[in-house]
């Protein structure tokens, strides 16, 4: 194919798709559609390095806007798509013009979910973060000595979590499950996040749901919860989970369930469709899952871009993760879906620690808490498939070497 490829979404996966045409010499005219005024970013580091003011916007920009003009890749930003003609193989746009393609590959991500309104989820003072402009908001707001109210005791709150007793503020932290990180890791891993989170201040209290934020003026003042108690606030951020961005494709007829599906090849029921990244929908282990990490964003988009200049490989996602809280480096290799059995190996130096996950006996992923070895071991072993010796694992004396 030689026709336009049109790219909607300007976020991690959607640049490595088009940077990875042009590595393999693909010379099509490609695309970019972005919502956002800014060239594409690392979005990571805005609730945490940019946040915090230790890194600048422009070292967020994966290349400056030269790039695209010397590689052919045409960039219109603040752009929102209104549909797609899939039989005109047309992308219409709200003001009014449109694009052919040949190709179509959505990159558009997702989206926080937001509060509702009648319990105070249009507030001025709530925020979540996904953009920049989120960002941008929340930075003015963190203030030290203001008291923060974050919602929601996954990898987004508790980073946030981080980031504001860092920069001095007061954080309570709510999470309605009965434990934190209750969706996602093992409870030996949540207790270990806790005890770092506890050690920093943060007022960690699970088993706890909002009942309303109250406000004052139209901003929010305070929050009620279901332990009954009303706690005096200056802000809140929620970290209740995402929504894949897949209206424009549901609006398209094609399928769509929290997320575009997709074959292992990460396309469509329309040939000329794909989708990648966090609003892609695709089979892991007989499972349909959407992975939300920055690997998989760029692996699958560099898979298209592979079949897109001739290349037949399905695309087999490798999951991996990480999460920076604090001081503290929790990276993750595998998926734990379904997993029926853990095993806790203390690191090799104060403070470090790996939890192993098992299904019917078969290793699936591994949290590693400041322990890079057991992390890079843990990876290879998940690679290669290769039987694991719990013996071995649950000697602390024992060198991880002798697994592989």
């Amino acid at each position: 194919m030689t026709g336009r490829l049109v790219i909607i979404g300007a976020g991690q996966a959607g640049f490595a798709l088009a940077a990875k045409m042009r590595t393999l010499g693909d010379q099509r005219p490609i695309t970019i559609l972005g919502a956002e005024p800014v060239a594409p970013y690392q979005r990571p580091p805005l609730s945490k390095k940019y946040l915090l003011g230790e890194m600048s916007f422009d070292r967020l920009l994966f290349r400056p806007e030269e790039w695209y003009v010397e590689n052919n890749v045409e960039l219109r930003l603040s752009t929102s798509v209104e549909m797609i003609d899939r039989e005109a193989r047309l992308v219409r746009l709200f003001d009014g013009s449109s694009i052919d393609y040949e190709t179509l590959v959505f990159a558009t991500g997702a989206s926080p979910r937001r509060l509702p309104d009648a319990i105070g989820g249009n507030l001025e003072g709530v925020y979540t973060v996904r953009d920049k402009a989120d960002a941008d908001k929340l930075a003015v707001e963190m203030k030290a000595g203001r008291h923060v109210l974050i919602i929601g005791g996954g990898y987004i709150g508790l980073e946030a979590a981080a980031v504001a007793r860092k920069l001095g503020l007061s954080v309570t932290l709510i999470e309605m499950a009965d434990r934190i990180l209750a969706r996602v890791a093992a409870k030996e891993t949540a207790e270990i996040m806790r005890a770092i989170h506890s050690a920093e201040g943060v007022d960690i209290r699970e088993r706890t749901g909002l009942v309303r934020l109250i406000e004052d003026g139209g901003r929010v003042t305070a929050a009620e919860l279901s332990d009954g108690t009303v706690l005096d606030i200056d802000m809140a951020i929620v970290g209740i989970g995402v929504l894949s961005n897949d209206q424009l494709a549901s609006d398209a007829g094609l399928e769509t369930m929290n997320g575009i599906v997709v074959d292992d090849h990460a396309r469509t029921a329309d040939p000329a469709i794909f989708a990648v990244g966090d609003c892609a929908l695709q089979t892991w282990n007989g499972e349909r899952v959407r992975l939300e990490s920055v690997q998989n964003a760029v692996d699958q988009a560099e898979a298209v871009a592979a079949q897109l200049v001739g290349g037949t490989a399905a695309y087999q996602p490798k999951p991996w993760f990480w999460s920076d809280q604090y001081e503290v480096k929790l990276q993750i290799a595998g998926f734990n879906l379904g997993y029926d059995e853990t095993l806790v190996r203390p690191g090799s130096r104060e403070g470090s620690a790996s939890v192993w996950y098992f299904r019917m006996g078969q290793l699936v992923a591994v949290d590693a808490i400041n322990d890079a070895k057991a992390y890079v071991t843990g990876k290879k072993l998940l690679e290669t498939a290769k039987a694991v010796d719990k013996a071995v694992l649950a000697d602390p004396a024992a060198d991880l070497k002798q697994l592989l």
